[in-house]
């Protein structure tokens, strides 16, 4: 009869079941993380717990005693010198279970199981972050409405001279910009060179012009002259 015998049997003979949880505890000491069904995590756990206990203190009769149970020299080792290392100052529950989603093929409850230690996601040494807030500046009541009254008067004439500034430069640079194209179209259009062509010839006939009646009147007044002599 199986009075006050509660621990899972996990439908395998004394000798399997052993065999299985030895080498899976030798797999979570080495991975420090293995995937499992819900079952063999919970009857995993109950197992490796005291002989990460019994590590804690690193001696002749704990490593045999340990070794009598994993039968694996490296998992020892490494049970031994890191992870000893890493849970000396807790005082159990080394390991965690989280639930996952079922199996496909048979519908079984699956989980993961970890060393607690080893997962950084649930750590709390991790330095907190400081937040930063704002300084309040101590000031007199009176400080605050001067400041304000002073930009009230002081915003509208900023505005108003960089208004005046950026109307100066808008003139200047239409005022090049169109002599620039004036002195542009006056040397592109041929027009204007017939123009002015013309125009200095009828100013050269006009002078010629003028040349001769101021001779024609010279010589009318040395007639006269002789005339009247």
């Amino acid at each position: 009869m199986r009075h006050g015998k509660k621990f899972n049997h996990l439908s395998r003979k004394s000798a399997h079941r052993k065999a299985m949880l030895a080498n899976m505890a030798c797999s979570l000491i080495e991975h420090k993380r293995i995937k499992t069904t819900l079952a063999k995590a919970k009857a995993l756990r109950v197992y490796v717990e005291p002989l990460i206990t019994k590590s804690k203190n690193d001696t002749t009769h704990s490593r045999r005693i340990v070794f009598s149970y994993l039968k694996q020299k490296e998992a020892i080792t490494e049970l031994f010198g890191d992870v000893s290392a890493k849970v000396a100052e807790r005082p159990g529950g080394y390991t965690r279970i989280l639930k996952l989603s079922n199996r496909l093929g048979d519908n079984a409850q699956m989980a993961y199981i970890e060393l607690v230690d080893y997962n950084e996601d649930y750590t709390t040494d991790k330095p907190k972050r400081k937040k930063a807030r704002r300084a309040k500046k101590k000031t007199v009541e009176a400080a605050p409405a001067v400041e304000e009254a002073v930009v009230v008067e002081e915003t509208p004439a900023t505005e108003a001279v960089a208004e005046a500034k950026v109307e100066e430069v808008v003139e200047e640079t239409t005022e090049e910009v169109t002599e620039a194209k004036v002195e542009e179209i006056v040397e592109d259009t041929p027009a204007t060179e017939k123009v002015t062509e013309e125009t200095s010839e009828v100013e050269e006939g006009a002078d010629e012009n003028k040349d001769e009646e101021t001779k024609e009147e010279a010589d009318n007044s040395e007639d006269k002259e002789e005339k009247g002599e």
